[in-house]
């Protein structure tokens, strides 16, 4: 299955001489993570020389020193080396799934010329781990491409309906929101021609710092204006559950400082926090760990895929079911925090979905 990966390149311009500093964030990333130049220089297969020279180059280029050396203590970043490597996971989270669709977009128009061409599933979900990984074990399979793009539940049901899309994701909240939630799989889910995969369950609530400096227990505690918010984008189903949250509560979305403050991706508002530049945000768990946030616990969703029966009967949506009910998946999942493999693969009508969410909400 071809890939086409694009990826951002930072050039900083002085005197007119642009100079790329991808091979520098790496470095600086895992001086950050070890306090050790030669992990570092392991990391990125240079030499312990060319590394430090590199280090001597980019503190001079910018007149700033990157990383501070303690005779038997090791290296750290200076707050400016720091800095500059927050800012890169900043804009990785922040651009990686818009970068991801735009990549899909472009195989999509070039793989007709190409001989062979695998069949292709058109995948419409939110973005979120366990859906990468299943895309990442996908791409190993031989005669199957997948096409995923990543929009909001409401937009991947709206895409199924119209034919634009073979699988789509939805996530559904546990408890009191669940009732609210379900109209949306009403309105777009045929039960003639539909049906509907269970997938994961994914723990959501709120990042904060480590150590929880502010003391956040709930969202009652971003309303006195101390914390930092920093939000998701209002077309997102993340956000949508927030909002209902907020109004479950009686909570005034003004009264939150940064509730307008957006950003796109769970990776993206948990690096905005990580880097120090707000105190809160809401998103899924594996998110709050991959950032080495605190995590306060609100509430489960479950994640579904949708598609047609017809659909169902295909061998790349065959071997689709395979992958997901195989222990390689499983285990993947099981290791995500806040995941957890759910009768994943198991195939349910349209039908009983809506009795099961009906009895449970």
């Amino acid at each position: 299955m071809l890939r086409i990966a694009i990826e951002p390149v930072w050039r900083f311009y002085k005197d007119d001489d642009p100079q790329s500093i991808v091979v520098m964030l790496r470095v600086l990333s895992e001086i950050r993570r070890t306090g050790k130049i030669t992990s570092a220089a392991n990391d990125a297969h240079l030499s312990y020389r060319h590394v430090w020279n590199l280090i001597e180059q980019w503190s001079a280029f910018f007149g700033v020193p990157l990383v501070e050396t303690q005779r038997g203590k090791g290296s750290k970043l200076t707050a400016f080396g720091d800095k500059l490597v927050w800012a890169g996971e900043r804009m990785h989270a922040r651009l990686g799934p818009q970068l991801d669709n735009l990549a899909q977009e472009l195989v999509t128009e070039i793989k007709p010329f190409l001989q062979p061409h695998p069949s292709v599933i058109r995948v419409h979900a939110s973005h979120g781990f366990a859906v990468a990984k299943l895309r990442e074990l996908l791409d190993r399979e031989p005669g199957v491409g997948v096409d995923v793009r990543y929009v909001s539940s409401q937009h991947s049901l709206a895409s199924l309906a119209q034919g634009e899309c073979d699988l789509s994701g939805l996530h559904l909240p546990r408890g009191e929101l669940r009732a609210q939630n379900i109209q949306a799989c009403r309105d777009w889910l045929d039960p003639k021609q539909d049906c509907v995969i269970s997938f994961v369950t994914r723990e959501m609530g709120l990042m904060v710092g480590r150590g929880n400096p502010l003391s956040i227990r709930s969202l009652a505690d971003l309303a006195d204006g101390r914390a930092r918010f920093v939000n998701r984008d209002h077309d997102s189903g993340t956000r949508l559950l927030f909002d209902q949250l907020l109004a479950s509560q009686g909570i005034d979305e003004a009264s939150i400082n940064g509730a307008q403050q957006i950003e796109f991706t769970h990776a993206a508002v948990a690096a905005y926090v990580a880097s120090g530049m707000a105190d809160a945000c809401f998103g899924v768990e594996a998110a709050a760990r991959q950032f080495g946030l605190d995590f306060i616990r609100i509430l489960t969703e479950d994640y579904f895929f949708a598609c047609h029966k017809s659909f169902l009967e295909t061998d790349p949506m065959r071997r689709v079911l395979e992958v997901m009910k195989g222990d390689e998946f499983h285990r993947a999942v099981a290791a995500l925090p806040g995941y957890q493999p759910a009768a994943t693969g198991s195939v349910h009508t349209v039908r009983e979905f809506l009795d099961r969410l009906d009895a449970e909400s």
